[in-house]
């Protein structure tokens, strides 16, 4: 075989090669752009977290949510903004269901004894009532009415009494 053509079988074969691996990458880079981008995980804002007697519940893991009762707009945003100055974790706010009356403030929860909600009725003062009935948001809920100006100088946490689930931050 003549020398040039050797030279020409040569070059041909590598573009050859070439133009292959081009097309393989070319496929492997159009499947990869268009392939669907994973689903977003939805972390919850609260988990079940179990508490033994003698345990200590903070305030960084006690998630508060906020009601608002009143006639004044935007009073469960700024309570919200209050109890997160003060450690809480934010849980949601929204308004108090239609017909909800609140003076003052109230913790809405199924369990008065509860630790979370004992810590969060520190902060609301003696003027604050209970209800005993289930939470609307995630956490312990709080309802807020006219009368509400500001969160009290309350304990910066509560020793658990006996076994208790609360609804906490993941870790």
């Amino acid at each position: 075989m003549p020398a040039g053509l050797d030279d020409r079988l040569r070059s041909l074969v590598t573009l050859g090669v070439l133009a292959l691996l081009l097309l393989v990458g070319a496929a492997w880079g159009w499947s990869a752009a268009t392939k669907p981008f994973p689903g977003a995980v939805e972390t919850p804002v609260c988990v079940d977290t179990e508490l033994g007697p003698g345990d200590r519940l903070f305030a960084d893991r006690v998630v508060v949510s906020v009601l608002n009762a009143s006639r004044r707009e935007g009073l469960a945003s700024r309570t919200m903004q209050l109890f997160v100055d003060a450690g809480f974790v934010a849980g949601e706010t929204g308004n108090a269901p239609r017909g909800t009356e609140v003076a003052y403030a109230q913790v809405w929860s199924d369990t008065a004894d509860d630790p979370a909600v004992r810590l969060v009725r520190t902060r609301l003062g003696p003027d604050a009532g209970f209800d005993r009935r289930e939470s609307v948001g995630p956490g312990v809920t709080v309802v807020v009415g006219d009368d509400f100006e500001d969160l009290v100088d309350g304990k910066e946490s509560v020793r658990v009494k006996r076994d208790s689930v609360v609804c906490a931050p993941p870790e």
